[in-house]
């Protein structure tokens, strides 16, 4: 998260967005980055903690739904519309006038077939769903905080029922969260402990993954086949990933180990 120099003109309450040397942002309740754009190349992902949650990609390379908890300026949602023509996104925003500025000003399309945008309480749509996603992108947050109702065991609970088996979700940490580490114990607990982590590019944020009904492990040679598929259709640093979550996570020479208990 960075502080912005100069503010753009648009200001309603809570919602607002700033320019600066040709990058848009969008801001939540202070000066918080929530969401950014480079105006000289829209579609591709400016910030590093939205590159980091697409790293689902290297576990579940091909979903046919993508739920998405937090819209903010729209970019992963717009990003997966675009690069994966066989996916479709819904996307779960509180605050209508996140929506409105994410359509003015950052590029972000009208809902159709593929993109629906829904309005409202993220952890209350998600308790009505039932195997409804491959992937969820937990991304909700108020000038940098996330707000507590997406942080509680219930939420994780439903999240787990959320997914289809085989399912990913990937949550948006800051790095520096004072009860990471709570939050990390409640993923773990939900999902059996099929958990990873991956420290986004800036180390700012941390990005958790969880696995419902996922294989124990996954072979690194693996991984690196799928990072080198997916170059085809995404400019993403996949082999960096890779070597991320080999840093920060159980693993053996030969493969990413995915659940990571002690009595394993």
């Amino acid at each position: 998260m960075t502080r912005t120099k100069s503010w753009f003109a648009l200001r309603r309450a809570s919602v607002e967005v700033s320019e600066e040397d040709g990058v848009r942002s969008l801001h939540l309740g202070g000066d918080a980055i929530q969401s950014s754009i480079r105006l000289d190349d829209p579609d591709e992902l400016a910030l590093d903690y939205t590159r980091a949650m697409m790293a689902f990609l290297l576990f579940n390379p091909s979903p046919r739904d993508v739920l998405m908890i937090g819209l903010g300026g729209g970019s992963m949602a717009r990003y997966i519309h675009q690069r994966m023509p066989g996916t479709r996104t819904t996307v779960v925003e509180i605050n209508a006038k996140v929506l409105a500025a994410a359509r003015s000003m950052f590029h972000f399309p009208a809902d159709n077939a593929r993109l629906k945008v829904n309005i409202a309480c993220g952890a209350e749509y998600l308790a009505q769903q039932s195997e409804s996603a491959d992937v969820l992108l937990v991304d909700g947050f108020d000038d940098g905080k996330q707000p507590t109702v997406l942080c509680t065991q219930a939420f994780y609970d439903t999240a787990y029922s959320a997914l289809r088996p085989g399912g990913v979700m990937a949550v948006n940490f800051m790095a520096e969260e004072k009860k990471l580490d709570a939050y990390m114990q409640r993923i773990e607990k939900t999902f059996d402990g099929y958990v990873a982590s991956l420290l986004a590019e800036d180390r700012v944020n941390i990005i958790a993954f969880a696995f419902k009904r996922h294989p124990r492990q996954v072979a690194w040679a693996e991984l690196k086949k799928r990072a080198r598929l997916l170059k085809k259709n995404h400019k993403l640093p996949l082999e960096e990933f890779i070597a991320g979550l080999k840093k920060l996570n159980p693993h053996t020479p030969a493969a990413l180990r995915l659940r990571a208990v002690a009595a394993d």
